[in-house]
C-alpha cells in the first residue's frame, strides 16, 4: 500500500541519490532568492499517476516550494494539458525537477499502459492484474499506478498468499510427493482466509489440483483452445487465471476464454515512461 509514509521515505532516498552533496549546478548559477514557476506538461495523452508522490520531491526539497496538482490518479489526459503547477525558490524546484518527474512518468506509463489492457477486454468479465515483477523498493509505487489505470493487484509480497509455481511443484515430484495431498494438507494448517493458488501449464494437472482444495488455478502458457478447455474441466469449482504470452494483441482472446483473471506482467515490467516535462515560466 502506498503510505505517506513510505512516499516520504523512497523519494527522500532518490533525492539524496540524485543530489548527495547538494545541486552544484543551481547553486553556482541562481541567486539564492530566484524563484520560479513551473508546469508540468504532458507530452502525449494518457492516465495520470503519482501526483502525491511528484509533489514530495520539491516540498522534501524545500518546504517552501508549493505544488498545486490538477489532476487526481487515474484521470486522463490529453497532449499539452498542465498537469501540476510548482512556484517556489528555483534552487529548490529545479534541484527535485528530475526525480519528481522520474517518479510521475514512470508511474503515469504504467496507468496508462494498464488502462490499454483493460479497455482491451471490456466486456468479456476478465480482470486485470499485475505481477510481482516489479522494481525492487518500489512495488507500491507500481501497484498503485496499475491500480490508476483500473487493474487489479496480485499478492503483495511472498507473505500475502499461497502461491505453488512450477518449480515448487517440480520439488515435490522429485520428492514423490502426492500434489492432491501435498496442498490438502497444507490448507489444514493455514489460517482460514489464506488463499491458495496453483499454476499449471497442461491439463492434466488440473484433476490433482482441485481435488487438493485450491481456490485459484493458474493456467500458464496455454493455448486458446486449452484454456477453453482448462475452464470447462474446472467449471466454477476454483478462480480460474490466465498468464503468459498476454500482450495487447493476444488479451482480448485469452478474456474470451472465460477465465476470472489475467496477470500481466508487461503492466510493471515494460511499461515505457510516459512523456512528461517540467517547463518553468519565463513571462
Amino acid at each position: 500500500m502506498l503510505t505517506p509514509r513510505l512516499i516520504t521515505r523512497t523519494v527522500a532516498a532518490a533525492l539524496d541519490e540524485d543530489a548527495p552533496w547538494g545541486d552544484l549546478t543551481s547553486t553556482a548559477l541562481l541567486p539564492e532568492d530566484a524563484t520560479a514557476t513551473a508546469d508540468l506538461v504532458a507530452r502525449e495523452d494518457g492516465v495520470f499517476s503519482g501526483g502525491e508522490v511528484f509533489a514530495a520531491a520539491f516540498t522534501l526539497t524545500d518546504a517552501a516550494v508549493q505544488v498545486d496538482v490538477h489532476v487526481g490518479d487515474g484521470d486522463r489526459f490529453s497532449e499539452g494539458d498542465v498537469l501540476a503547477t510548482v512556484t517556489g525558490p528555483a534552487r529548490g524546484v529545479l534541484t527535485a525537477e528530475r526525480v519528481g518527474l522520474n517518479f510521475t512518468q514512470r508511474m503515469s506509463g504504467i496507468a496508462t499502459l494498464t488502462a490499454q489492457y483493460v479497455q482491451a477486454v471490456d466486456g468479456t468479465g476478465a480482470r486485470i492484474a499485475d505481477t510481482r515483477k516489479t522494481t525492487p523498493g518500489l512495488r507500491a509505487f507500481e501497484r498503485h499506478a496499475v491500480a490508476c489505470g483500473g487493474g487489479r493487484n496480485h499478492r503483495q509480497s511472498l507473505s500475502d498468499a499461497v502461491m505453488a509455481k512450477d518449480n515448487h511443484l517440480a520439488v515435490l515430484q522429485r520428492d514423490g510427493r502426492d500434489l492432491a495431498r501435498a496442498l490438502r494438507e497444507a490448507l489444514s494448517h493455514l489460517p482460514h482466509t489464506t488463499h491458495v493458488v496453483v499454476e499449471v501449464d497442461r491439463l492434466d494437472q488440473i484433476p490433482a489440483v482441485l481435488d487438493g482444495g485450491a481456490h485459484t488455478v493458474l493456467l500458464d502458457n496455454f493455448s486458446i483452445d486449452d484454456l477453453r478447455a482448462g475452464v470447462a474441466l474446472i467449471d466454477g469449482r476454483a478462480q480460474t487465471e490466465a498468464s503468459g504470452g498476454v500482450d495487447l494483441t493476444t488479451v482480448r482472446a485469452i478474456a474470451s476464454t472465460g477465465v476470472d483473471v489475467i496477470s500481466v506482467g508487461a503492466l510493471t515490467h515494460s511499461a515505457r515512461a510516459l512523456d512528461l516535462g517540467l517547463d518553468v515560466r519565463i513571462d
